[in-house]
């Protein structure tokens, strides 16, 4: 399977890095406008993880400086778009229009309604379109599910959520609410995926918390479900920068809780708390986790990529309806916290 990329940043040198170690799959074209990275030049990359960008051996691979042209290609099977969530709605279109399958990092787009013109033109043409939610495959988000899914520990009853880093300062646009849309499409989407993906679709949510440029800043959030389950969630971002980042859940099923805390904190992260199993029998378990690295979270949900778009079969974490649910659900809790009032989804 033949892959083509576009505009080349940090997001799009992970994905590229990845797909060169997958069986099944290769580059064959990438799509930036900047002559020195069509050239191979990527050592002005860097983001949070991973290696730093270095010159890379393009030989072999198409470069183009604009997506359009490298989309009217017609010998390739799926395009992955790594721009900027503003623009994903109009390049992932047009790809689905071409015949492509389509691999979109998140979020599924700025608003609702493109989400939804995204999701029906995939249906319209007849390819897979996957979004890029990749908390999923983090190896404590991925005990979880495993936990969830066998159905060892009953039904799931509802949970709690957390997410909040130190302010971006160095993001000149995040506080823009039609480029990035600050914590709440930015940060806070990966948990509203991840409570959609376990619980369903939300009946109603009641947010509580503060702004900043009219977008939510920091906030707590209560969702309630048809199905009984309530699940908190807070998230967003504080000004002091000595704690750069913290996630975690407690889950609670009937016969277990599920609980887990990571922070980076001066610099440096490690567990406040294990993942930890606690069942009936009062026994607490702390399994064995995976490495953690984040470079290998993407490659096992490219590897799922590779997959889905091989056999074009859905994918049970990746769905676009999925996807466009999670900003529903971001939208409905702006929306609350605006108000005052609790939103029905």
């Amino acid at each position: 399977m033949d892959f083509r990329k576009d505009v080349l940043g940090f997001m799009g040198m992970v994905h590229y890095l990845n797909y060169a170690k997958l069986r099944g799959v290769k580059v064959a074209a990438i799509a930036t406008p900047e002559p020195e990275r069509r050239a191979g030049d990527w050592r002005g990359i860097q983001g949070n993880f991973g290696p730093p960008g270095e010159k890379m051996d393009l030989s072999g691979i198409e470069t183009y400086a604009g997506v359009e042209e490298m989309i009217a290609e017609a010998d390739i099977d799926a395009v992955d778009i790594t721009l900027p969530p503003f623009m994903h709605a109009d390049a992932t279109i047009n790809a689905l229009k071409a015949g492509k399958h389509v691999f979109c990092e998140k979020p599924i787009a700025m608003t609702t309604a493109d989400g939804r013109k995204m999701v029906r033109a995939a249906e319209k043409y007849g390819r897979q379109l996957l979004i890029g939610h990749v908390l999923p495959f983090f190896p404590e988000y991925s005990w979880a599910l495993k936990q969830i899914h066998s159905g060892k520990y009953g039904k799931v009853l509802g949970g709690a959520f957390r997410r909040v880093i130190s302010e971006p300062t160095w993001l000149t646009q995040y506080w823009n609410a039609d480029k990035v849309g600050g914590p709440m499409l930015d940060l806070h989407i990966h948990d509203a995926h991840f409570i959609r993906l376990v619980f369903g679709r939300p009946a109603g949510v009641t947010t509580a918390g503060r702004m900043h440029n009219e977008l939510p800043k920091f906030w707590h959030s209560q969702f309630t479900f048809e199905s009984g389950a309530t699940v908190e969630a807070t998230s967003g971002t504080i000004d002091q920068q000595g704690r750069a980042f913290d996630h975690g859940f407690e889950i609670h099923l009937e016969e277990a809780t599920l609980l887990f805390e990571f922070a980076v904190t001066g610099g440096e992260g490690k567990y406040l708390c294990a993942p930890t199993l606690l069942d009936k029998s009062g026994k607490v378990k702390t399994p064995k986790m995976a490495d953690g690295d984040p470079m290998n979270a993407f490659a096992a949900e490219l590897k799922e990529v590779t997959r889905a778009f091989t056999k074009d079969e859905s994918s049970d974490s990746l769905g676009a309806q999925l996807a466009l649910d999670a900003v529903e659900m971001c939208y409905a809790q702006s929306k609350s916290l605006a108000t005052g009032k609790t939103v029905r989804l």
